[in-house]
This record gives C-alpha cells, structure tokens and sequence, in this order.
C-alpha cells in the first residue's frame, strides 16, 4: 500500500437502502450484520495483491473474544466468519464487497487494510447493528411489515388508564433521530457489566438476550446511574413530571448533556419506552406491553394481600401491590439457552420493582414459558407470572390488635387486557391470551397450581391464612360502584353504589366510603370524601345509593394520574364484612390539531392547535408542547395566554417536512387545572 492515507468511499446511500438503515442521519456508515456491504478506496498500487482487512471493536480486540477479525479476499462470501469479495478494480482503486457473520458482535468497528508487509492502513470507521431482516440472526423476523413497525416505526401507542376505561397516549420513539445510536452505544459502555469487566462484556454483545438484560437494568437509574431516575411520591420538585414526556429523544439528550445523571423523572411506560427506543436502535424488534391491574409480588409467593381498616381506608401495609396498568417490554430473538418452543416474544422491564441478581434489572423471560408456568426458567419467570396471574387476597386488620380477618380472595383479578399497538394502525391488540390460558378455566387453574408446585409453595401452611370454613363462609350481601354520567376532570363524579341482599331474611348493613386521590399504582396520596350510611334491605333487594363528588372537592387533591379509589366496607349484622371498591380514572378534556394545508417536504405547513376551558374558573400558566419526527427539529414550547371560562384558544404554528411518508405529531397542553392534555395526530408528508 502506498504510503497515503487511503481514501474511503462508503457508499452510505446504496449501503443504507439494502441494509434498512436509511432513516438514520449519519456520515457514518451503519449496517446490519449477517449481510454484504460494499466499500471503494484507493490508495493501494496493486489491488490484486494479498491484501488483509482487520476488523476490530471493544477495548481490547482479540479473536479468542470475537472482537477481531482479519480475512482475506476470497472468491465467495463466507458462511461463517468475516469475508471480502472483489468487485471491481480500476488503476488505483479497489471496491470490495465485506460480510459480517450472523452472530457477530454488534457495535462501532474499526475497519483497517494490509497489503503485503506494510503497515496496516486505517480505512475508517462503521456500525454494526441486528438484522432482522436475515434469517440466520437470533432477531430474525420472518414477517416483513413486523419488522417495520418494531424497528423502524419511530411513533407508537401507549396504553394506560385501567381495565373498565383504556386509554391512550402517542410517544415519539425517535431511535433514528440526531445523536441517539452514540448514545445507545455510550449506554452499553457505561453499565455495570461492561465497568466491571469490559473485555467479556463487549464478547458477550452477539446475543439480544444478554443486552436485552443489560439495557433493562441501564434504564433505569438504580445501581448504575442509567438512564431515568423512577418517582412514584406524586411529588417531583427538581425534575418533569412522568406524565409531562412525549418522547424519548428529549430523556436520551437530556442524560448525554448531564455527563450522564440520570433524568428526572420516569414511572412505567416511560422506562418501557425509552428501552423501546434503545432495542429497536440496535435492531432487536421490540414493543411497549400495557398489562391492566398489574400485580407487583414482592414476596414471591403468588399472592397479593390488600389490608383494609374498619373505615374501608386500604392500608399501605405489606411490599405487595395492585396497580392500575404497568407497562414493560417485549422484545423478538431465539432463546437457544431454552429450546426452540420459547423462542419468540421474550418479556423485559426496565421499570425498578425488584432485584434480579443483586441489581435492578428484569428479563428476558419467554413469555411462552409464563403462559405454561415453566417459572423455574430464565430470567425472572416467577415475577412477571405473577404480575398477570397473582391471586388476591383483601384483609381487614385492625391495628389496635394486630389482628388479620381476610374479607375475600379472588383468582381472577389480575392480569386483563394486556395491550399493545397494532402492526402498521393505530389500533389496540389485546394480547391476554398470548399470556395466560382463559381466566377461570380448568386449564388457567392447573398452570398456576404447577407453578406453586414449581415453588414449592403448593402445600406451605401458611400461619397467617385463616382456616379454610372462614375463606368458604358466603357474604349475605353483595355490592358494586356504578358510574352514572361523565369521567371528566372538571366535572362532578357521580356514582351510584349497588347493593343486593342475597338471602331470604332482611339484612342491616353499616355502610363506610372513602374515596382517595391515588397514583396509577393506586398508592393514596389524598383523601378526597368520607361518608357512612346505615340501611335495611329486605330479603333479596337491591338498593341504589347515589354518591356525588363534585370537583371543587375533588379538584386540588387529584394527582396528575387523574386517579380516585372509592371504597365501600361493608358490616353486615351477624355477618361476614362485604368489600366493595373501585378505581377511576378520569379522562381530560379534549384537545383539537388541524393541518392546515397539505403537508409536503421542506416546504412550510401551518399547523392549528385548539384548546376549550370546560369549567367555570379561568385557566392559566397554559404551556403546549409539540414533537414529531421528521416533522421538526426538538421540541416546540408555546406560552398561550390564560383562558377564561369555556373560551377557547387557537394557537398556530409551523412544520417544516424533512421526510415524507405517514407521519405523527404529538402535542401535549398543561395548564394550572390540567395536566399533560396529549393528543397526536397522522400527517402524510409528500414529496
């Protein structure tokens, strides 16, 4: 090789089209493993001389760990190592055609050649990344517009809210925006793994499992000063609220600028979302999963207790809890380490509950496996089983005594609905039966009892469970909360409580309600109403007793979760105590987006945002925040001025297109009133 520098060509064009990696901005040339990439330099005096290409990536590349490569020019591409084919030659340049292996470590590479003795001459550098589009990945994805919506689609939907009332919300994933792949590498290199033992960490970066359960425990802020710090108090001075985020792009450069502390501050869906953008970054198809009344096991005994005072009040007693939906990840790769069967959709959370192996971190578990109670398996099967199948089991304890009276248990309240976005609409797919077999069903009941058998929890006697004619005893009455009208903030919460005599003979009931202002995780933050009734019911009746809350009384006490626990603990007179609950979730008003005009590339689009007071009280501090990828740069913050009651503002903006194609604007209102109003809306950008 002469003694200049040679002179690259990467071809990043022609490169990115058959590699899938077009949408990411970058003067780097980005690849997918497992496929042919084709590079032209000059410099050398004799191509067909033997030249020697090195390959190498990590800290320290050694072929023993697989992070160094040299090959030679062969005459095919090869099956198993790293390969280079000529393609052409002219009187001083060369152009080759370079193969990477199925299974090769994904990551920045340096690329050198040899001619001869000489020197080796640095040619640049490239990233490799899963592919999967190739069948002979461990991300292989047979399905072609899956692997569009689980790696390339940057918009996607969230699903929140409860079981009786699903809501939604869009998120900017954002993966192919700016500077997000640096970052994603930066995250691999600053976890503990890679701190404690970089050579085996980077070695080990071939295989989704093993960075699946790395970049869950970096998400999050715990142990290893990851990604986003979780805040589950209601109260977050010195960071955004959860609730406020539209997208992951502004968390991922928020951490970057930081000199990488972690942001403030992430609940559920934004740990899942964030480790959503990371995984469908580097290649790993991958999924946001809400699962509804979502069941947190603290103990590992398949079992949630909910402790209850005589008021009806629930207790915060106990590590267990129920909440309203959580939110993880499924990501798509081959479990060879468990056999084909539970290959496929593989379960992550990044979200800190518990400790796995001594640090935050959950996943992958084959969700294969939690559906047949193979609990015993790799990684966590035994968490996530029971946050979709744990039984409940509601006490009333008396704290004066210590004493514990379980009111009722219930084998089929956790674990509904469990939601994800459709493949290529913005449509929800329930996915529960993916999970577990039909609630209620012989079946659903033997997979449990083998999972508690797999625990050996099948015949532990429990000193603290009541004896077995206490559970069986029949409550004399029974009762629900019925919604009668609107969930709205803003408006009175009007409920009717439903209550039935069951048996032949009148009943005297003691009726005590409360109802809290709580977080998602139902944790109560405030007490919004207390009231007691005492009433007769005649043999068999059934009376209704309407409760209205209205939302002066409730206003300053509701949290931005927009969540009310009303309960209602029932003392029946020579009877067993009845416990009637139920969680809300209140819907914010609406917000309206126009485009105004067609949208087209690099040309300016007027975009129309309006926003109604419902109520009878100015609003003030209104603040909209808009993104949207490759609709604009960041994101846009607009002040608009206060709102009187039921007027309505219209706030204009404008777009500058940079791609076409269906895109998703995202736009979120606060006010003093309201909090985090979001809405999104498709635009088709055309050239």
């Amino acid at each position: 090789i002469a003694a200049t520098q040679p002179s690259t060509n990467w071809h990043l064009k022609e490169n990115a089209r058959e590699h899938h990696t077009s949408k990411f901005s970058s003067e780097e040339l980005i690849v997918r493993r497992g496929q042919a990439f084709t590079i032209t330099f000059n410099g050398t005096e004799r191509p067909e001389q033997n030249l020697v290409f090195i390959a190498e990536t990590g800290p320290k590349p050694s072929k023993a760990t697989k992070t160094l490569a040299t090959f030679d020019i062969s005459s095919t591409a090869s099956k198993e190592g790293w390969s280079a084919v000529l393609q052409s030659t002219s009187s001083n340049s060369v152009s080759i055609s370079i193969s990477s292996p199925h299974n090769a470590i994904i990551g920045r590479y340096r690329l050198s050649v040899q001619s001869g003795s000489s020197t080796p001459a640095t040619l640049g550098t490239f990233v490799l990344l899963f592919n999967p589009w190739s069948s002979g990945d461990d991300v292989f994805m047979p399905n072609k517009a899956e692997c569009e919506e689980y790696v390339l689609e940057e918009f996607g939907i969230i699903f929140a809210g409860n079981k009786n009332h699903i809501s939604s919300f869009g998120w900017n994933f954002g993966q192919f925006q700016g500077d997000i792949l640096n970052i994603c590498l930066s995250i691999l290199d600053r976890s503990l793994y890679y701190r404690q033992d970089p050579i085996t960490d980077v070695s080990h970066r071939h295989d989704p499992r093993y960075l699946g359960r790395v970049l869950s425990a970096m998400v999050n802020g715990n142990d290893d000063q990851g990604v986003v710090l979780g805040n589950w108090s209601g109260k977050y001075e010195g960071g955004k609220n959860p609730s406020s985020w539209t997208g992951s792009g502004e968390i991922l450069q928020s951490w970057k600028k930081s000199g990488f502390k972690p942001v403030k501050y992430g609940q559920c869906w934004v740990f899942a979302a964030v480790l959503t953008t990371v995984l469908r970054c580097l290649g790993i198809p991958t999924r946001t999963i809400t699962n509804f009344s979502s069941a947190h096991d603290a103990d590992g005994n398949l079992r949630v207790d909910e402790f209850y005072d005589a008021e009806g009040n629930h207790l915060e007693k106990g590590a267990d809890s129920v909440w309203n939906f959580h939110v993880w990840n499924e990501s798509w790769f081959t479990r060879n380490d468990l056999g084909p069967s539970y290959s496929g959709w593989q379960i992550l959370d990044a979200t800190p509950q518990e400790q796995s192996g001594g640090i935050y971190q959950c996943g992958p578990a084959s969700r294969h496996a939690i559906k047949e109670g193979e609990v015993d398996l790799d990684y966590d099967s035994t968490f996530v089983f029971a946050e979709v199948n744990a039984d409940c089991m509601y006490w009333n304890y008396d704290s004066a005594t210590g004493k514990k009276t379980l009111i009722f248990s219930k084998s089929t309240e956790i674990g509904a609905s469990i939601s994800t976005k459709a493949v290529g609409r913005d449509d929800r797919v329930d996915v529960t039966n993916d999970y577990k077999y039909e609630e209620g069903s012989a079946k659903e009941r033997d997979i449990f009892k083998k999972a508690r058998k797999k625990l050996g929890l099948e015949d532990k006697f429990d000193p603290t469970a009541p004896k077995i004619e206490e559970i069986e005893q029949k409550p004399d009455i029974s009762g629900k909360f019925k919604v009668a009208g609107s969930l709205e903030v803003g408006k009175d919460l009007n409920l009717l409580l439903v209550l039935e005599n069951l048996q032949s003979d009148a009943k005297t009931v003691n009726v005590n309600m409360t109802a809290w202002s709580t977080l998602y995780t139902r944790r109560r933050v405030n007490q919004i109403w207390k009231d007691s009734i005492s009433v007769t019911l005649a043999p068999k009746e059934e009376k209704q007793f309407p409760i209205k809350i209205k939302y002066p009384e409730y206003q300053q006490q509701l949290t931005t979760d927009k969540t009310i626990q009303v309960t209602a603990l029932c003392h029946v007179e020579g009877g067993i105590q009845v416990l009637v609950k139920r969680n809300i979730t209140l819907d914010n008003p609406g917000i309206d987006i126009q485009v105004l005009g067609e949208a087209k590339v690099n040309k300016e689009v007027v975009v129309e945002v309006a926003f109604t007071n419902p109520i009878d009280a100015e609003v003030k501090d209104c603040v909209l925040q808009v993104e949207g990828s490759d609709l604009l740069q960041g994101i846009l913050e607009l002040r608009i001025p206060p709102l009187k009651a039921s007027e309505t503002s219209s706030t204009k903006f404008k777009l500058i297109p940079s791609e076409a194609g269906l895109k998703h604007l995202l736009v979120n209102f606060s006010c003093d009133k309201f909090a985090d109003i979001k809405t999104f809306k498709m635009v088709n950008v055309i050239n």
